[in-house]
C-alpha cells in the first residue's frame, strides 16, 4: 500500500491510500480538484498533469518521451511535470507528493 499525498491548486492536502492501477486512477475515484483524466488514462489529453516534488522524483520516474511531448504543449510544464495516468501505484511511491498543476 502506497500513500500518496495530492496538493491541489487551492494548496488543501489530500492523502489518499492505493495499491494498484494509475495515480490518476486513484485521483478521479477520490474527485481530486483538477485532476479530470479525460482520456482514460492514454496519455493523449494532459488533464492529469502534476509537479512531483522535487524530492520524490525518484520515486515516480522520469516521463517517457511520449508523456514528455504532451506535457511540453502545456503552458504549466516544468522539469518536475508528470502525467500521472502515466505513473502505477507501487509501494516504492509511499510518501509521494504531487502538487496539481493549474489547468490551461
Amino acid at each position: 500500500m502506497a500513500k500518496i499525498t495530492f496538493i491541489t491548486t487551492e494548496n488543501k492536502s489530500i492523502i489518499l491510500e492505493g495499491t494498484t492501477g494509475s495515480l490518476m486512477q486513484l485521483a478521479v475515484d477520490n474527485s481530486i480538484p483538477g485532476i479530470d483524466g479525460d482520456c482514460g488514462g492514454v496519455c493523449s489529453c494532459a488533464t492529469c498533469h502534476v509537479h512531483v516534488h522535487p524530492e520524490h522524483v525518484e520515486k515516480t520516474g522520469e516521463a517517457s518521451e511520449i508523456e514528455t511531448d504532451m506535457l511540453e504543449l502545456n503552458d504549466h510544464y516544468n522539469e518536475y511535470s508528470r502525467l500521472c495516468c502515466q505513473i502505477e501505484i507501487n509501494e516504492k511511491l509511499n510518501g509521494v507528493v504531487l502538487q496539481v498543476a493549474e489547468s490551461e
